[in-house]
């Protein structure tokens, strides 16, 4: 099997779990915080940019399975855990909803958060690397 095709199978595995990661979490952010922000998404969308940014330092000159290691685990599971068109429909939502106001405060969370996270991820495992 060429290395192409081992990767799509690592992405897809990858995906399935990330993908049934995130529909746990959704579920759980409703269950035990509520539904006044969708928490599953901002929760998924942070953790998901910290393990990215982690993940990504960590794999760096690792050898040829890096490659297969950031085909599950980044493009898979991270790529089906975290949901940017989950949040761009929430913010379309909020816009039609009583929380319009709401809509640029958690877009702007997620996406600085998300970048503080994915750095914080980078140098963490930099650090950790030496």
């Amino acid at each position: 099997m060429s290395l192409w095709w081992q990767q799509l199978m690592l992405v897809m595995l990858g995906g399935a779990l990330g993908a049934a990661g995130r529909f746990w979490l959704g579920g759980a952010m409703l269950r035990h915080v509520g539904n006044s922000l969708p928490w599953g998404t901002l929760a998924a969308n942070l953790g998901g940019a910290f393990a990215a940014g982690f993940i990504a330092i960590w794999l760096e000159g690792r050898g040829p399975h890096a490659l297969y290691w950031r085909a599950f685990l980044i493009v898979g599971m991270l790529g089906a855990l975290t949901t940017y068109s989950a949040l761009m429909l929430e913010c379309l939502l909020f816009t039609k909803s009583q929380r319009a106001g709401l809509m640029f405060g958690y877009l702007g969370t997620t996406l600085v958060g998300g970048f503080a996270l994915v750095w914080m991820g980078a140098r963490l495992a930099a650090i950790l690397r030496g």
